[in-house]
This record gives structure tokens, sequence and C-alpha cells, in this order.
């Protein structure tokens, strides 16, 4: 069955809150740490708010998405300036040996067999390349997960995954949820409440209801981030024996043999 992920993804151009603007900057931020004359494979890019930004400091950009109404609005954006195809991330139509780094965020929960996944990974990247992964924290108690998804993976399951294919992985935290807005940190327990009784809108249209009243003024997310637009700091290096239970976000970082 063809899903439509235009239901679970924000698009340029929705109303979101400043802390998911701010998240979306964060990891692309952190990304480009990788990025600098490597030739860059993005693979469930959305509608591409990352890839100008990277591409000012990749040596090539190459992107797609599953989805072809989203990959759309990614292609009216950028026209010639980038590379966008429609593919599948178990099925990926770049040569062999022709990446340095794959990034793969917020969608590794979408992917129906992700050791597909890997194994192109495998045959795409060139000897060192990384494997760039940005997730939700599966292990907060007060976890939502998205309509779509077959698993999600916290910092144990995502050492364990990619170490059983021959990678090195580091994790790492973004977003702690002491640093949460005051208002967010009371109503954790009323989310997870919520989410363990069903009650959490399933659609976008239902989540931006939700967080308007939560967090008031939504803004616009952008088609296309900049160089700062927010102060971003380091995210946390963690440990991978253990479940990480004080980050929003978790990112991977696996370097290939």
């Amino acid at each position: 069955m063809s899903l439509n992920y235009c239901d679970v993804t924000e698009l340029a151009g929705d109303r979101v809150t400043q802390a998911q603007v701010e998240r979306l900057c964060h990891r692309y931020y952190w990304a480009g740490n990788y990025c600098t004359d490597k030739d860059i494979l993005e693979v469930a890019c959305g509608t591409g708010a990352g890839l100008g930004y990277l591409a000012k400091q990749a040596r090539s950009i190459n992107a797609g998405d599953y989805t072809s109404e989203i990959l759309s609005i990614a292609q009216a954006h950028y026209g010639n300036r980038i590379e966008l195809r429609q593919f599948d991330a178990q099925n990926i139509p770049y040569a062999d040996r022709s990446m340095d780094v794959i990034i793969l965020f917020e969608a590794i929960y979408y992917i129906q067999s992700v050791q597909k996944f890997i194994d192109e990974c495998q045959r795409i990247l060139k000897p060192g390349g990384k494997v760039l992964i940005a997730t939700a924290n599966k292990d907060l108690y007060d976890f939502n997960p998205s309509p779509y998804s077959y698993k999600y993976y916290g910092v144990v399951e995502l050492n364990e995954l990619f170490a059983s294919q021959g990678f090195t992985a580091e994790c790492f935290g973004s977003t702690p949820v002491e640093k949460l807005a005051w208002r967010q940190r009371i109503l954790r327990p009323i989310k997870k409440l919520a989410v363990s009784l069903g009650l959490i809108p399933k659609t976008m249209g239902g989540k931006k209801l939700l967080k308007k009243l939560v967090f008031g003024k939504l803004i616009e997310m952008p088609a296309e981030i900049t160089e700062g637009m927010i102060h971003y700091i380091e995210p946390i290096k963690l440990p991978v024996t253990e479940p990480d239970r004080k980050h929003q976000v978790i990112y991977c970082a696996a370097t290939w043999k």
C-alpha cells in the first residue's frame, strides 16, 4: 500500500511552533559539521528545508523523498539548484561508493525494512562514510509514536543496529527535557495520559489545533533554513549502553568501515 506522508509531515509554509523550527535548524547545523567538501545524499528529505544550507558546505548534494506531493514542494523551491528524485529508502538510485554522507532525519521509524536501508548505505557509501540519523527519543515516558511508523530506535537500539552491520556508532542528545518551557514541563503527565488513552490527534490538522492551544502563537515552517537562525549548542554525547531519558531528540553518526 502506498502511504501519503503528507498526513504526518510538517511541510514548508505550515504553521508550527518556534520549538519545531529550532529543532529543524539544530539537526541540520549538526549535520553540517560532517558535510564540508563531501558528497551528500539526504534520504526522506521532505520539503528540503536543510538542503540549501548543506549545499553551501558540501562538494555535492543530492536528495529525494518517497512522497511525490511532498517532493514537488522542494522541487518548486529549489528549481535546478539541487537534483531531487522520488525514491524509497529501501531502494536508493545512486551508484556504488558515490557518497560520503547519507542523511536520514525523522524518518527511520517509517521504513518497513531498516535492514534494506542499511544495505543500501553500505553499497553507496565510500569507505569511512557516515550515516547521520535524527529521531524522536522513544525512551521518554511521555513519548507519542507517529502514525504509519514501524519501529522507533533509541540510543541502545541504534548502536546495536549499526554495530551489527559493521558500523561504528556515536549517539548524541539534543533538546534537553529540563530546558523545556514551563508550560510543556507541566503538561508532560497530561500528555502521557492522553497518549495512553489514544487522545493525541493523528493528523497534522488536529495537531496544529492542539499546538495552538498549548503553545499559543505559531510561526511558518521555513522552505529553507539559513545560517544563524538559532543559537547552536553542540549536542551531548551519550553512552550507548543505556537508554537516554533526558533529551527529546537523539542523533546518531554511524561510520562505515
